[in-house]
């Protein structure tokens, strides 16, 4: 049966988001671990077998302040049904593309001024 636990774990930037992660991913039985909370300080953990306790206690000893918000059974709950509806197509009457202009192409003549000046 797969568990979900969440920890509320201290954490001062990026590198201790990632020191948690690798260590909630490290522990055995861990499937997945991702972050939530309104300020993603709390480390959701799902898989089967996982001891929270030793999850905790690792996290207090490596990062810092952990404490042991919840621990349940990770199955979905599907009460609501959502029907998805088929988008409407996005053709219109008149398709609009970008007009075609051929390029002219002009012959250049050159003259070969034999005068050193050019002014004149």
């Amino acid at each position: 049966m797969k568990q979900k636990v969440v920890i509320k774990v201290a954490m001062n930037g990026n590198k201790s988001r990632s020191k948690v992660l690798k260590i909630a991913v490290g522990a055995p039985g861990v499937q997945s671990a991702g972050f939530t909370g309104k300020e993603l300080d709390q480390l959701e953990v799902v898989g089967e077998g996982i001891d929270a306790v030793v999850l905790t206690s690792l996290l207090r000893k490596n990062v810092g302040p952990s404490d042991l918000i919840s621990v349940g059974s990770a199955e979905k709950k599907e009460d609501k049904k959502i029907e998805i509806l088929p988008a409407a197509s996005n053709s219109y009457p008149y398709q609009f593309s970008a007009p075609y202009y051929p390029i002219q192409h002009y012959p250049v003549e050159y003259t070969n001024h034999t005068d050193p000046c050019s002014i004149m």
